[in-house]
């Protein structure tokens, strides 16, 4: 028996045979094709949206309940590109992936491979009708920071951080409130009796408008926060090039600033080291 023939166009990327898109360009394809809100190409490390890209490509390849669209830990990155794994099998993609890379969240990696998989989208997308949004169950996806080490560099290791730390707060206090008050309204669910039954509906309706109010802040935040990121990395990536110069040391300096007797907490400092 001979090789089953592939059901797709197999794409090699080239400098010669691909269209140079910036990093911006790629984000807006990616968040104009999913309807998702990805800030940075690093984000793209958790392979949740080429599965979905698959999914639209190829329909019936891809199972997205099994894809974790909010991934933001290594191993559930990994269970991703598994997923994709078994979908570019399916259809005969010919493309190596390189996970142990991409899901480290570093810049080149990630933006190699999506250069390569635009490539191939344009070869083998026929245009058929995809809601995005229908498609994983109205989930909303936002960028988030990929664990691993900086895009910006060895050599600014302790001016990324002091960006980090001073401009993005951790997740893991709100986590705690919601669960205070998820915690208490149980409690009170134990031993309600009569008019106790109330109380418990108004904390429950409590808790879950703080927690739209802490998940619309966060997402907020993480907006801003990638902004923020960017400008960074083009003022550092134009001191490279073309040396230091009073504009970009003065934003840099803005960046950096912290309010008199600011200190990062120890426990952003451990963020991300423990899986």
């Amino acid at each position: 028996m001979g090789e089953q023939n592939p059901l797709c166009v197999n794409v090699s990327t080239t400098n010669s045979t691909t269209e140079i898109l910036s990093r911006y360009d790629m984000i807006n394809w990616v968040n104009d094709c999913l309807h998702t809100h990805y800030t940075k190409i690093e984000e793209l490390c958790s392979g949740a949206a080429y599965c979905q890209f698959m999914n639209m490509m190829f329909p019936g390849c891809v199972n997205l309940r099994k894809v974790k669209v909010k991934a933001n830990l290594e191993h559930e990155y990994i269970q991703n590109f598994k997923v994709l794994q078994a979908s570019f099998k399916k259809v005969g993609v010919d493309k190596n992936i390189p996970v142990d890379q991409m899901i480290k969240g570093r810049f080149q990696d990630n933006f190699e491979f999506v250069q390569w998989f635009k490539k191939f989208f344009d070869a083998n997308y026929v245009g058929q009708k995809y809601d995005p949004m229908e498609a994983r169950e109205s989930t909303i996806i936002w960028g988030g920071t990929p664990p691993g080490p900086s895009r910006i560099g060895h050599n600014n290791k302790v001016s990324a951080s002091r960006l980090v730390h001073a401009t993005k707060p951790t997740t893991r206090k709100a986590s705690g409130l919601d669960s205070k008050h998820i915690g208490a309204a149980t409690q009170t669910a134990g031993g309600a009796e009569g008019g106790g039954s109330q109380k418990l509906e108004d904390l429950t309706s409590q808790v879950s408008k703080l927690k739209t109010k802490v998940d619309g802040l966060e997402k907020e935040r993480d907006f801003y926060y990638g902004k923020l990121r960017d400008i960074e990395v083009l003022c550092q990536e134009r001191e490279q090039r073309n040396g230091k110069s009073v504009g970009t040391e003065k934003i840099l300096e803005i960046l950096y600033a912290t309010k008199e007797g600011f200190a990062v907490p120890e426990d952003h400092v451990e963020e991300g080291a423990a899986v």
